[in-house]
């Protein structure tokens, strides 16, 4: 599939890797939709110009994705829906049992699954709904989701049991979701990765990002935004990426 004249849902998309997705996805001649709870997102829309439109939207909401799909479908004219780039999600940390011996608030662990797992099987069930119905390109092809996991999926740290539950759920989830919409030419993948500058490393303290960065074998840094939409961008293009889940961490494991 190419990018050019086709249009896709990017969820996540006011910041961080769904943002630099949307940029790298309009510059190569595609059309955006940009799905996020922040009202950001209208911001980053306008910036990029007639090719981009935004919709406030909650993944975990069944009605807020439908519209968002909907406006891409609009958007897409006679092509409609093409594929997802879903970068949305949050981090949480939390150890089972505090210092002070208290048990972990489940309502917490329950709203990282809800957003993570949850909103990534919303977001994939209307998409690829939409997405059959197209007239099958080259190879049958008639649309592409992309997940977005984490290297927390396998390699989850003290205080990330709900984070890396959720994570994992996502990786569980690219197979055999790749097996059952093979039927309607629609790809799954899903990408992991490791520590990259987002607004959600802001929430980590300099001293422990600066330590995760200098255990990445190389590069020795924080992956960048944009080395994310340049994946998202290649497993686009090459139909033969599906089912599967690429790690994009530098080679680091986490200890």
């Amino acid at each position: 599939m190419q990018v050019k004249d086709n249009t896709f849902l990017i969820t996540g998309a006011a910041s961080g890797l769904g943002a630099a997705t949307a940029e790298r996805l309009v510059a190569a001649g595609g059309r955006v939709v940009l799905c996020d709870l922040s009202d950001a997102v209208e911001a980053h829309a306008e910036r990029l110009g007639d090719a981009a439109r935004a919709v406030r939207g909650d993944v975990t909401s069944g009605e807020d994705i439908q519209a968002a799909v909907d406006a891409a479908i609009e958007l897409g004219g006679e092509r409609g829906l093409s594929g997802v780039v879903h970068c949305a999600g949050i981090v949480s940390v939390a150890k089972l049992v505090d210092r002070e011996g208290n048990p972990a608030d489940l309502e917490a662990y329950n709203r990282t699954i809800q957003i993570n797992l949850v909103g990534t099987f919303n977001v994939m069930r209307l998409a690829a709904a939409a997405m059959a119905k197209n007239a099958p390109g080259e190879d049958g092809e008639r649309g592409v989701i992309i997940n977005t996991a984490s290297i927390a999926a396998m390699d989850g740290q003290v205080g990330q049991c709900a984070y890396s539950a959720s994570k994992a759920g996502v990786v569980g989830m690219s197979l055999p979701a790749a097996r059952e919409l093979s039927r309607h030419g629609v790809r799954v993948m899903a990408i992991a990765p490791g520590v990259f500058e987002t607004p959600m490393m802001s929430e980590i303290p300099d001293e422990a990002a600066q330590a995760l960065a200098a255990a990445v074998p190389f590069p020795k840094r924080l992956g960048k935004p944009d080395e994310y939409a340049r994946l998202a961008e290649q497993i686009i293009t090459n139909s033969m990426l599906n089912g599967e889940v690429i790690r994009l961490d530098g080679g680091i494991r986490m200890q």
